[in-house]
């Protein structure tokens, strides 16, 4: 798909229901759908609903499911679904997590908000972006989900950065653990890793090397500093290997590097070009690790005062 945006921007507004939607009874009752209105709030048949095929989520946590089963059977579904008409039923949009648990609960109908669809492809932004605000998708989801706006709807990552509300850097983090190997990709998506650990892999430019350190992490139970630590030992090692002549000392680059390294706690690379020129590049693995770091920085500027 390219080149939708014209018809496509209702956002997540567009999934909420306006509290005096045209069709609910005074008194909080919800009514049985006609048949054919829209932008109504109504009671729909479970066994119609077909399932979205534009849906993010791929991981359902069953505990978390029997939880919610539990809460609407005593308190009933709260927020209602959103669907749109589809054949003689309706496709869901919304809420599957809500409608799996509806289905374990035994209910035979459920409130939905039914909204008019244009296209398919607005069905695919619409699934995408909601899900990406108000569901608890896993970094691996959210990441692909992302991919999916940009590819498939032709967005730039700025633009999935507004219509999401994050920040460009946060969506650009998350694009970049779909390029981990996938034992890795999958360990995130069960919760065994957490994205701080994806990120710091990231720092890893070889698969083999990303692997060895997530099989560490999986065995010892590292944590992400632990992880950080372990990423700026290895990048340190290979570093003087490139850099020390054989058999001669380190050359006073990779003194200059080390030295840094020491001062900062992170990878730093020193680039130095013919003409005397050069630049420092200074990495970091998370807003935290930016934060000290310009913490350091300051401290350094005002003992210098």
């Amino acid at each position: 798909m390219s080149k939708l945006k014209p018809v496509l921007g209702r956002g997540l507004a567009s999934l909420i229901p306006r509290q005096s939607t045209e069709g609910t009874p005074a008194g909080g009752a919800t009514r049985r759908d006609d048949g054919a209105s829209h932008e109504i709030i109504a009671n729909v048949d479970i066994d119609r609903i077909q399932g979205n095929p534009y849906q993010p989520r791929a991981d359902f946590d069953q505990v978390a499911l029997d939880e919610l089963m539990r809460s609407i059977q005593e308190k009933g579904v709260i927020q209602p679904i959103t669907v749109r008409r589809f054949g003689q039923g309706y496709q869901l949009i919304s809420g599957e997590r809500r409608v799996r648990a509806a289905r374990q609960a035994g209910l035979v109908q459920i409130p939905a908000y039914i909204i008019r669809i244009r296209s398919d492809e607005e069905m695919l932004e619409l699934a995408l972006i909601e899900n990406l605000q108000r569901e608890h998708l896993n970094p691996i989801e959210i990441a692909i989900s992302y991919k999916r706006l940009i590819d498939e709807c032709d967005y730039t990552q700025e633009e999935v950065a507004r219509k999401t509300a994050k920040d460009r850097t946060t969506v650009t983090n998350f694009l970049r653990l779909l390029k981990l190997p996938e034992p890795i990709q999958s360990s995130v998506r069960k919760g065994e890793l957490s994205s701080g650990h994806a990120r710091a892999l990231l720092a890893i430019e070889d698969a083999g090397v990303q692997m060895d350190v997530f099989e560490r992490i999986i065995a010892r139970g590292l944590s992400v500093r632990d992880v950080e630590r372990l990423v700026r030992e290895k990048s340190t090692s290979k570093r003087r290997r490139v850099n020390t002549p054989a058999g001669g000392p380190p050359s006073p680059v990779a003194n200059i590097e080390e030295q840094m390294r020491q001062a900062l706690g992170t990878k730093v690379l020193v680039k130095r070009m013919r003409d005397g020129k050069g630049e420092i590049i200074v990495e970091y693995y998370s807003d935290d690790d930016l934060e000290r770091i310009l913490e350091l920085f300051l401290m350094a500027q005002y003992r210098s005062r």
